[in-house]
């Protein structure tokens, strides 16, 4: 079984899942979004943001394919660049931070350690950019179907609360102590699916 982490562009922004790829939840303010899905634009928006801050920015999102098939996706933008961030009660994300604004592994690979994969690679990813932390506004109620990140699943992975709520809580990860344990990440997959060879490719627009 092949792994491998790339980087999003608009060139594989279509290996998303078709319902994340339509989705602009965190991309458009409420309104505008509510007008974007009345006119059945949602795709053309998320394509324009996607393309806006690969180029004012960087890198916003990874991608793991397993036999070369997408498992799932991550998000991560300046919050800046993120309109709904304003939106949640425990609001605003620090400034020495990126948000985190999806995580979604396809369910026929759910529960292999992917989500972890991902999470990692965009720590190593902010990290080499000078990023110091990255934070995501959890759900404490997810029922798996929603666009806000499970708040159980960052808590897993090695996020800290850094405001409460009891449904809304910003969490926090800090980037060195995310590389320490890299191995210990690579050294449990290896023990649950075979030998894991990771390789990241850059995206082409930076």
């Amino acid at each position: 079984m092949s792994r491998r982490v790339v980087g999003v562009t608009l060139d594989n922004l279509d290996h998303l899942p078709p319902r994340c790829r339509r989705c602009v939840y965190w991309e458009l303010a409420p309104h505008i979004r509510e007008q974007a899905e009345e006119f059945g634009e949602t795709g053309l928006e998320k394509e324009a943001w996607v393309s806006s801050v690969l180029l004012e920015w960087g890198s916003c999102g990874r991608i793991i394919h397993v036999d070369g098939v997408p498992a799932g996706y991550a998000m991560y933008a300046p919050p800046a660049a993120v309109p709904r961030a304003a939106s949640f009660p425990t609001a605003p994300v620090s400034a020495d931070a990126v948000l985190l604004t999806a995580l979604k592994i396809v369910p026929e690979f759910e529960d292999a350690g992917f989500g972890r994969v991902l999470v990692q690679n965009v720590a190593k990813d902010l990290t080499r950019r000078g990023v110091k932390a990255v934070e995501a506004f959890g759900d404490l109620q997810d029922s798996g179907e929603g666009c806000v990140i499970p708040a159980g699943f960052l808590q897993q992975v090695g996020f800290k609360t850094v405001r409460a709520h009891p449904r809304w809580p910003r969490l926090r990860l800090e980037l060195r102590t995310a590389i320490t344990w890299k191995e210990d990440v690579e050294a449990a997959l290896e023990r649950l699916l075979g030998t894991v060879s990771i390789t990241t490719a850059e995206p082409l627009l930076r």
